[in-house]
C-alpha cells in the first residue's frame, strides 16, 4: 500500500465520438459520459479501478492514465517518486466512445495539477502531448475542450478549436455488447482513395460543422460518409446494419469513432423514443447531451475547466 504524500486531485473526463460521419480524424464531440479520478503523489503506485475495465485493466506502469501522467510529468520535468490513482470508469471500453483519450487527458491534467512547478494548464502542451500519445487528435481535443471541436496539424503542430453545438442537437449512442480495437478498424482502411469519394467529404465536413452549429435540419446529409465506414464495415456487419436502419428510419446515425458503437445525432423530443424502436436487443441505448466544457480538474472544492 502506498502512503500518499500529498494533496489528492480529482479529474472529470468525458467521453467522445470522432469523426461524426465524414469528419475522420478531424471533428470530435465530448458527450456527458465520464470517466473520474482521483490521483495523489505517493511512494510507490497504487492503482485502483471502478467500473468499466475493472476486471480488465492493469494496476502497474502499464495502465494508460499511468503512462501518460509519466510522460507529462517527463514533459514538465518534474520526477514524483510514484501516484495512487483512484479511477472510477463510466465511459464504455473499446466501443468507439473514447475511453483511451479520457485515460490520456485524465493523466496529463493530473500531472499539470500536481506538478508544484506549474500554475494552471496550458491546453496546447496536453493537446500536443495526448496526441503524440494517442496517434491523432479529435478523440483527446474534445475530451479536453468539450463541444464540437475540429483538430488539425501544422507547422507549429497540432491545434483544435471547439465550437458551441446548437441546442436542438441531441446525441444519442447505441453501446453494443462487442468491442473493436481502434488498431484493427484503422488497418481496414485503403491507402489512396478515389478523388470524388475525397471530395464528397470534404463537401459533407464543411456542411456537417453548419448543421451542427447552426442548422441542424441538415444532419442526415452531413453526416454522410464515403471514407472509412463501408471500408470497415465487414468487421462489425452488425454496427454498418443499425446504422443503415436508423438512416432509413430518417435518424442522423454515424459509427461512433472506430466502431462499433453508434452515434445518432437527431434534433427532435422524439426521436429518442423512436431510435429505440429500430435498435435491436443487446445494445445499450444511452441518452447524453454535449459535453460543453470538456475535462474538469477539481482542487478540493473548487472545480476549473482544463
Amino acid at each position: 500500500m502506498s502512503t500518499v504524500m500529498g494533496p489528492s486531485v480529482r479529474i472529470r473526463v468525458p467521453a467522445t465520438s470522432a469523426n461524426l460521419g465524414p469528419a475522420f480524424d478531424s471533428a470530435g464531440l465530448a458527450l456527458s459520459l465520464y470517466d473520474e479520478l482521483e490521483v495523489s503523489v505517493a511512494d510507490g503506485l497504487e492503482v485502483v479501478v471502478e467500473g468499466y475495465g475493472a476486471a480488465d485493466l492493469p494496476r502497474d506502469e502499464d495502465h494508460l492514465v499511468v503512462r501518460a501522467f509519466r510522460a507529462a510529468c517527463a514533459d514538465l520535468g518534474w520526477a514524483p517518486p510514484g501516484l495512487a490513482l483512484h479511477a472510477r470508469n463510466g465511459i464504455p471500453q473499446g466501443r468507439g466512445l473514447g475511453s483511451s483519450a479520457a485515460a490520456v487527458i485524465a493523466g496529463i491534467l493530473a500531472a499539470w495539477a500536481l506538478c508544484p512547478a506549474v500554475v494552471g494548464v496550458d491546453d496546447e502542451r496536453v493537446l500536443a502531448l495526448a496526441d503524440a500519445i494517442e496517434g491523432h487528435p479529435d478523440n483527446v481535443a474534445a475530451c479536453l475542450l468539450g463541444g464540437l471541436t475540429l483538430s488539425w496539424s501544422g507547422p507549429d503542430g497540432v491545434r483544435a478549436t471547439s465550437l458551441t453545438v446548437h441546442r436542438q442537437v441531441t446525441p444519442l449512442v447505441c453501446v453494443p455488447t462487442s468491442t473493436l480495437s481502434t488498431h484493427v478498424a484503422r488497418g481496414l482502411l485503403p491507402d489512396l482513395v478515389p478523388h470524388g469519394d475525397a471530395a464528397f467529404n470534404a463537401g459533407r465536413s464543411a456542411l456537417l460543422v453548419h448543421a451542427l452549429t447552426t442548422a441542424p435540419t441538415l444532419l442526415m446529409e452531413a453526416t454522410e460518409d464515403r471514407l472509412h465506414q463501408p471500408q470497415r464495415a465487414s468487421a462489425m456487419p452488425g454496427t454498418a446494419a443499425l446504422v443503415a436502419d436508423l438512416r432509413d428510419a430518417g435518424h442522423a446515425a454515424v459509427v461512433s469513432g472506430a466502431g462499433p458503437g453508434v452515434l445518432v445525432v437527431d434534433a427532435r423530443p422524439e426521436d429518442a423514443a423512436l431510435v429505440r424502436t429500430v435498435v435491436p436487443e443487446g445494445w445499450e441505448v444511452l441518452d447524453l447531451a454535449v459535453e460543453p466544457a470538456g475535462a474538469r480538474i477539481r482542487y478540493g472544492d473548487r472545480a476549473v475547466s482544463s
